[in-house]
């Protein structure tokens, strides 16, 4: 009897680690050939430069759309298709901050009107600034302080976060809320410091909303420099400012999502892998999206290209307006459930096209331990922290659905330097470390497909 257990153990144990070397094997194919012929730096650098930023409902946006529906049937999808989306419009038009200093004269700043909010209808919008450095502060003023006056969130980007993920979590809500609050007590508009890593004078825009009711105000950003600067002027005189900006909504419009696919050889459950094909309208949203965008499309061209025969469906989605609506992954979401889908996974790679560190998993224990069981695999690659649980915006809709689901991390450090600005070009991009990310991805893709 124990020999027939011992027995029976070595041949598990063989069994394993013949499982465990054959998936090496191919995870070294997945990296060679990525590595080494990859398509995503050159695509990413030909959306970048000839079609450029692509905010939601613009033209250039819908160029991207025809862009992305070639690039997919390119890399071997088995099918390619439009979904509808109603998405929101927001335009930004001419725009311009000024202060005006106590000898009188006007000093134009640096500035980003925040997006979705609403203008100054073309016309001069002037009064004196206050300045408050917390919400505890600015919830402490009385309603006749703020009335007629320009608020000033001079709330810093803290440093003190090694995941800057963090940083940008804890400031969002200035972004999000300066306008309505400021609204609330008469203000007339209101300024914030950039939720910005970088200690430079570039401002970053990003989605403001309003709540309902609320008289809507425009919001803008400055960056870093121009905050300390305005700052220092502040605790000795008093500074009006002028804002004249020509932003606001318009009608909705009917745009795309684009999805390409190849078939399951199994069964015809879905792993979903995607990014959001829109941008700000500024830079050339490079690293957000079109980073992630490349890699989900070299996902499929590498299946493909190695002939690994899929059990489910693989499926790229090119989400439409994640960044001021998020109306793509909501309509995907929706049309998943009315065709009664089964989602096996999800993953979204919408961090930055920076070298991966690891992988978020937003889902049951079972799961998430399974994945981390594969960790070993990954470590060669640079890829080890499956800690986080987490998952892309665009997803959420499939996560409330009960679909386990993911977001790549890559190493996170210089992205909110220039996250939605003018600096987000193809530039800043490292073609290893781009590919590295649709390494680590196509790697769990197969892992998942596999296993699952």
């Amino acid at each position: 009897m124990k020999k027939l257990l011992g027995t029976s153990l070595l041949l598990l144990s063989l069994t394993v680690f013949g499982q465990v070397k054959e998936d090496s094997i191919q995870f070294s194919k997945i990296s060679v050939e990525i590595l080494n012929n990859g398509k995503g730096y050159t695509e990413l650098r030909d959306l970048t430069k000839n079609i450029g930023h692509r905010l939601s409902g613009s033209e250039s946006y819908e160029k991207a759309v025809k862009w992305a529906v070639q690039k997919l049937k390119e890399a071997g999808a088995d099918k390619v298709w439009l979904q509808e989306v109603m998405i929101p419009v927001w335009e930004r038009g001419k725009e311009s901050l000024q202060i005006k200093t106590s000898n009188g004269t006007w000093k134009s700043l640096k500035m980003l009107s925040l997006g979705n909010s609403e203008g100054t209808g073309g016309k001069d919008i002037s009064g004196d600034i206050i300045m408050v450095k917390s919400m505890a502060e600015y919830e402490s003023l009385p309603a006749e302080k703020v009335k007629d006056k320009i608020v000033f969130f001079n709330y810093p980007f803290s440093q003190s976060f090694v995941e800057t993920f963090k940083g940008y979590s804890d400031a969002a809500k200035y972004r999000v809320n300066a306008a309505t609050l400021t609204a609330k007590k008469g203000g007339k508009f209101a300024i914030i410091r950039s939720l910005s890593s970088a200690f430079d004078d570039v401002p970053h825009t990003g989605a403001m909303r309003y709540e309902d009711k609320i008289n809507k105000i425009p919001a803008v950003a400055i960056g870093n420099t121009t905050a300390d600067e305005l700052e220092k002027l502040l605790k000795s005189q008093t500074i009006s400012a002028k804002l004249n900006s020509n932003c606001g909504m318009k009608a909705d419009k009917l745009s795309h999502s684009v999805i390409g696919e190849i078939t399951g050889k199994k069964d015809k459950s879905v792993i979903v892998v995607g990014g959001h094909l829109d941008s700000w309208d500024v830079g050339e949203g490079a690293h957000d999206d079109g980073a992630g965008i490349v890699q989900s499309i070299e996902v499929l061209r590498t299946f493909k290209k190695l002939g690994i025969q899929n059990n489910h469906t693989i499926r790229v989605v090119c989400f439409a307006n994640e960044e001021n609506g998020v109306k793509g992954g909501i309509q995907y979401g929706k049309t998943a459930k009315e065709n009664n889908e089964k989602h096996l996974f999800a993953i979204e790679t919408d961090a930055g096209g920076f070298t991966p560190r690891g992988i978020a998993l937003e889902m049951d224990d079972t799961k998430r331990n399974q994945i981390k069981s594969w960790s070993g695999l990954f470590l060669p690659y640079g890829v080890y922290d499956f800690q986080g649980k987490y998952s892309g915006t665009d997803i959420y809709p499939l996560h409330d659905m009960g679909v386990p689901t993911a977001e790549l991390v890559p190493d996170s450090q210089r992205y909110f330097d220039i996250h939605h600005t003018e600096e987000d070009t193809f530039e800043k991009v490292n073609r290893r470390e781009l590919l590295l990310g649709a390494v680590a991805m196509t790697q769990l893709i197969y892992m998942i497909d596999k296993n699952w």
